[in-house]
């Protein structure tokens, strides 16, 4: 199995490992603890945004995306950081934020023409935030009306100016050739907008995927998922090269996002990660997705939690979280996991005052190593709150056969010997299954024991999985083989 079909491990940097002990983590704190993902047997990690930042967006809004945010590193431990991730075997993925920069960025003032300006004074349509209100503010300096899809701190650049695409392109290139093994695009489907600026018209059908209230009701085929979409994305995939893996954050339904993978290697299936734990939504996601195709090797990116949606315990449940590492790590294509997720960790509290302004704190908060006062993570005080370390760590879990730890662990194991065949299986009511090969997975999503086919268990959710009977448990998954 090529690493592509593997596990890539997100790392959230200021929230991993500490080695300075001021409370944020930091690039030498992950160099630190590569091995725990060796171990864990992922194929690459994806490091969230790394660069310097003001942090309106906590890193999504970059100031200069060919250096590291001090706070975090330097690029001579970024570097110490890839070179040891590869003798490991581990691939390394940057996190590439394309559709805009952060108003501080120095090409906001010195290359303004390389934003999106309203041509009048005030919006000139009814494009709104992703964190709601308009998507338009006015520069002060300037008095003109600017386009942000995401907080006013954010300009959007225009992709229809050749510059941008070249500037783009030049950084892409600076990150492949100090050795990084390719991308994960941030807000990808919003990188070109209609050059006429239209309105959203009124929306004809459901859009597919949950909406937040000020996005309902219209057709969002101006503001984002532009024509011209295809053209923007053949140039990233033209500086990046042939080899380099690139994943789509591609906010769209399954039906709108093959023609993504013309381009790119992997777009994200929102479907299952907006899914309800039940197995009619669960079949809904997966079949279409596990589809997909595009350019050669291309396909679907699962993930169920992540750094804005929340950890998978809290998204699922605490009953399911063993269940929903089994579908998340046998279905076909690329496996998302979330730090965290392996030892069970959960949302948290947040901070208080918050650090995010719309709540995302509770998703963010340290790695939990082991149960000491600060979690393995620092010996400071941190940037958010431990959340439960006593209850929950990876030194604790590493020691225990049947935690879920060594679940994943067996997990990521056996997806190495899965094959790229899919093939959904017939299964009682509130039963996901489906075929890799000759292989059979059974996820149990209702609240009752169900029948299972007979044969020779490969991997069960917990050795109390399956019954004497040949039932499998309530919230419960099993890998079956031919007997």
């Amino acid at each position: 199995m090529s690493w592509r079909e593997g596990v890539v491990y997100q790392v959230y940097p200021r929230s991993f490992a500490d080695s300075g002990g001021d409370g944020t983590g930091d690039l030498e704190g992950i160099r630190r603890h590569l091995d725990h993902l060796q171990w864990l047997g992922v194929s690459a990690l994806w490091l969230s945004p790394v660069y310097p930042s003001p942090l309106a967006d906590w890193g999504y809004d970059v100031c200069d995306y060919t250096a590291i945010d001090p706070q975090l590193g330097s690029l001579e431990e970024f570097d110490r950081l890839l070179a040891d991730a590869h003798d490991r075997g581990l691939r390394l993925l940057m996190d590439l934020v394309p559709c805009h920069t952060s108003i501080e960025h120095p090409w906001f003032r010195e290359h303004p023409e390389w934003y999106i300006w309203a041509p009048g004074d005030g919006p000139p349509n009814n494009w709104t935030s992703a964190f709601g209100g308009p998507a338009w503010d006015r520069d002060p300096a300037s008095g003109r009306w600017y386009l942000h899809s995401f907080y006013p701190e954010q300009p959007d650049l225009d992709w229809h100016n050749p510059a941008v695409v070249e500037a783009m392109q030049g950084v892409i290139r600076f990150w492949m050739e100090r050795g990084v093994d390719g991308f994960r695009l941030d807000a990808i489907d919003r990188l070109v907008k209609d050059p006429e600026l239209r309105d959203d018209p009124p929306a004809a059908a459901e859009f597919g995927l949950p909406l937040l209230d000020h996005e309902r009701g219209r057709d969002l085929v101006h503001s984002r998922n532009a024509p011209g979409t295809g053209g923007a994305l053949a140039a990233l995939r033209e500086a990046a090269g042939e080899d380099a893996f690139l994943v789509g954050e591609v906010y769209l339904p399954t039906a709108r996002a093959a023609p993504y993978l013309e381009h790119l290697d992997r777009v994200f299936v929102f479907e299952l990660l907006h899914s309800s734990w039940d197995a009619e939504s669960v079949r809904r996601a997966v079949g279409p997705a596990a589809a997909l195709r595009g350019r050669p090797g291309a396909g679907p990116a699962w993930v169920l939690s992540n750094h804005d949606f929340g950890f998978l315990a809290h998204r699922f449940g605490r009953e399911n979280e063993r269940a929903a590492a089994m579908l998340l790590l046998t279905l076909p294509g690329t496996a998302f996991v979330y730090q965290g997720d392996e030892i069970g960790m959960g949302n948290g509290p947040g901070a208080d005052p918050p650090r995010d302004r719309i709540g995302r704190d509770s998703f963010r908060h340290p790695m939990q190593w082991d149960s000491s006062r600060g979690a393995g993570f620092t010996t400071g005080e941190p940037w958010l709150p431990l959340v439960d370390p006593e209850v929950r760590n990876v030194a604790d879990q590493r020691r225990d056969p049947d935690s879920l730890l060594s679940l994943y662990r067996e997990l990521i194991v056996l997806r190495r010997d899965l094959p790229a065949e899919f093939e959904a299986a017939d299964g009682p009511p509130g039963v996901v299954a489906f075929r890799r090969g000759e292989r059979l997975v059974v996820i149990n999503l209702s609240g009752e024991r169900r029948a299972v086919p007979g044969g020779e268990v490969v991997l069960a959710t917990a050795r109390d999985a399956l019954g004497p009977d040949g039932s499998l448990a309530a919230h419960a998954g099993v890998v079956i083989a031919p007997a």
